[in-house]
């Protein structure tokens, strides 16, 4: 797909999270592919992070061109990782973990705020982790309707230990632009960690009044931001042609 002016847009990857599955991001889907994007969702069996990684990168190595790769909660730990790819342009970061070198999810929630939501993440049972369903709404997904909060609650994917204790290697956004979108009703993971890491990451920073699941709720800014950050890669093509 190309613009108006024969510009190659890049390709936009968009990889989930734990406890959930790529259907989550049907309606951002949607709206990019109207405005003439090709996405792939990534389905990654969240069992660990190097599975995960792998499952990521076979997708970006197929796309034709340059790549934006978004991830949303434990996504971001799989796309900062497999965001090394060089195909991969800029990574967007979807109320999202967004580790350094060494880091993994269970590092960077082992020493809550003070006063933050605790999620209620049942004890793991053969190697993997649950929410309590009825528990789910509140904190993951407070701004869905309650049928479809529901639905989610009882159609977790189980999230292995192996992935939740995966490190980083190398961390892609300390070489390449990234964008977070910070929702501030998240109850998942506590909008003042997720300022911290997008301050850290130097990311460009936009604010949804939205729960966890917000890329689900309010997928017209999260498409917005996704493009933000495809239109800048799409500059620079330009500039350089």
């Amino acid at each position: 797909m190309t613009t108006a002016s024969g510009s190659a847009l890049p390709a936009i990857v968009l990889v989930h999270g734990g406890f959930v599955d790529g259907s989550g991001w049907e309606d951002v889907y949607g709206i990019l592919k109207k405005d003439g994007y090709e996405v792939s969702v990534v389905q990654n069996s969240t069992v660990s992070l190097s599975e995960d990684v792998m499952a990521t990168r076979r997708v970006i190595a197929a796309q034709s061109g340059p790549v934006i790769l978004v991830g949303h909660s434990y996504g971001g730990v799989v796309v900062t990782e497999a965001g090394n790819h060089p195909k991969v342009a800029s990574l967007v970061y979807i109320a999202a973990f967004a580790p350094d070198k060494g880091e993994s999810v269970a590092a960077l929630i082992k020493d809550p705020p003070p006063g933050a939501p605790v999620p209620p993440i049942l004890p793991p049972r053969d190697g993997f982790l649950l929410l309590d369903r009825d528990r789910f709404a509140a904190s993951f997904a407070a701004d869905l309707a309650t049928d479809k909060a529901e639905f989610m609650a009882n159609a977790q994917v189980p999230w292995g230990l192996k992935a939740l204790e995966g490190t980083i290697s190398e961390a892609a956004w300390r070489t390449k632009p990234s964008w977070y979108l910070v929702a501030t009703e998240d109850r998942m993971i506590p909008p003042s960690a997720q300022r911290r890491m997008a301050e850290r990451a130097g990311s460009t920073v936009v604010e949804i009044e939205g729960s966890h699941a917000v890329y689900v709720s309010k997928p017209k800014p999260v498409a917005a931001l996704i493009e933000k950050a495809a239109k800048a890669v799409d500059v620079t093509v330009r500039g350089a042609s």
